[in-house]
C-alpha cells in the first residue's frame, strides 16, 4: 500500500472512478463527494498522507473545505493537492490554500508518488 489519501470529488460517478483508479495504484481511499464539513472532520480525526480536492466541478466546495482544514493546527502541515479547474479556479484556490499543489488529471498519478509511503525512493517524485 502507498498510504492513504482523502479525495473530495463533487460528483459521485467520477468520485467512484478516480477512487478506483487510485486504489488500483494501491492507494487506501476514502471519499466525500457530498459535504466538505463532514469530510473536514473525518480527514482531522484521522489524518490521511495526501488530501485530493477537484477544482473542476464546485471548485469553491474544495477552496472552502482546504482552506477549513487550514483553519486547524492538525490540518496545517497535511498535503493538499488540487486537480484540473480553470485558471480562475486555480488562482482562487491558491490564495485560500497558498501552499497547496495543483495538477492535471493526467498529472496526479506522478505528483502522488511524493506522498506514497510504501514507495521506494527511486519511484518518488524529486521538486
Amino acid at each position: 500500500m502507498k498510504g492513504t489519501l482523502f479525495l473530495f470529488q463533487w460528483d459521485k460517478t467520477t468520485a467512484q472512478a478516480r477512487a478506483k483508479e487510485l486504489r488500483a495504484e494501491g492507494w487506501k481511499v476514502d471519499v466525500e463527494s457530498e459535504d466538505g464539513a463532514r469530510g473536514g472532520k473525518k480527514v482531522l480525526a484521522d489524518p490521511p498522507n495526501v488530501i485530493v480536492m477537484d477544482l473542476a466541478k464546485r471548485p469553491s466546495h474544495s477552496r472552502e473545505t482546504g482552506n477549513g482544514i487550514r483553519g486547524y493546527k492538525a490540518g496545517r502541515s497535511l498535503p493538499i493537492v488540487f486537480v484540473d479547474g480553470t485558471k480562475e479556479d486555480i488562482e482562487k484556490a491558491r490564495t485560500k490554500v497558498s501552499d497547496a499543489i495543483f495538477a492535471t488529471s493526467v498529472d496526479l498519478k506522478k505528483v502522488l508518488e511524493k506522498f506514497a509511503t510504501g514507495s521506494s525512493d527511486k519511484e518518488k517524485v524529486t521538486d
